[in-house]
């Protein structure tokens, strides 16, 4: 299904919608086409071009959103890198891990690749020989999007990375 970036006057991300709610925001003149996609939505007698990041012509007052801790989000925030080795990441691990008295929260979970999850397994990464490539942290705000989309379209890139920074 087509996703549509959804900007806040501000040009502050919001969301992700459907393509279906984004052209009926934008026809409600609720929002206005910033990029567009490939294509044209036809009807009888109108023409508009498939809208791949729109802008409300309002702002919405958003409260502070916090990313939840889940396998989809950590990959998101490590970019689907292990941050032993800088392969591709297929789990998650504890770098204390649970039995060892660590916790379930950002600063303690890192995407890893099977091999060196299971190098590591129930010890400290320095017991294991392993280095974590960068101290995990929770993510920015807006790594939620990439836990909706799965993948950032590049029209959304400009939009986001403003929005990342800081």
């Amino acid at each position: 299904m087509l996703r549509v970036l959804v900007l806040n006057a501000s040009y502050q991300p919001l969301n992700l919608v459907n393509l279906r709610r984004a052209v009926v925001l934008v026809l409600k003149n609720k929002a206005e086409i910033i990029e567009e996609g490939d294509g044209v939505l036809h009807s009888e007698r109108f023409e508009m071009p498939f809208p791949s990041v729109i802008r409300l012509v309002y702002y919405v007052n958003v409260p502070y959103r916090t990313v939840s801790l889940n396998r989809r989000a950590v990959f998101a925030r490590d970019n689907h890198t292990c941050q032993y080795c800088g392969g591709r990441a297929e789990s998650i691990d504890h770098v204390v891990p649970r039995s060892r008295g660590g916790e379930h929260c950002w600063e303690n979970v890192v995407a890893a690749c099977r091999r060196c999850n299971t190098r590591k397994m129930n010890r400290l990464p320095v017991e294991a020989g392993l280095k974590l490539m960068r101290k995990p942290r929770e993510p920015r705000e807006h790594v939620w999007f990439l836990s909706l989309a799965g993948e950032i379209h590049p029209a959304w890139e400009p939009y986001l990375e403003t929005a990342m920074v800081g």
